[in-house]
């Protein structure tokens, strides 16, 4: 059973971030409230190449946090937890605090 994956090329592992469902005070959130589709970066290919061979460098890197495209990448399960692979070039945008 495969304890890590590392992605190829441009691919970029990704475990959604799933926003709570209830307050701490236990008041139950409507689901449309704090839907924004974003992930956490686990791990990062080394990068796509340029028609000379060059490698093109991914634009994320591990522990960023990325606004994703409401549909798209490829499901994977490692053990118990899910995850998305996304190409580079499907990711939206990096958020920040």
């Amino acid at each position: 059973m495969a304890k890590r994956l590392l992605p190829t090329l441009n691919r970029v592992l990704i475990e959604k971030i799933v926003p709570p469902t209830k307050t701490n005070a236990g008041i139950l959130l409507p689901e449309k409230s704090s839907k924004l589709n974003s992930g956490k970066v686990v791990a990062v290919g080394p990068g796509g190449r340029d028609r000379e061979g060059k490698v093109i460098p991914v634009s994320v890197k591990e522990g960023d946090t990325v606004l994703l495209p409401d549909y798209g990448g490829t499901e994977v399960k490692l053990g118990e937890k899910e995850y998305f692979l996304f190409m580079d070039d499907d990711i939206l945008g990096t958020l920040h605090d």
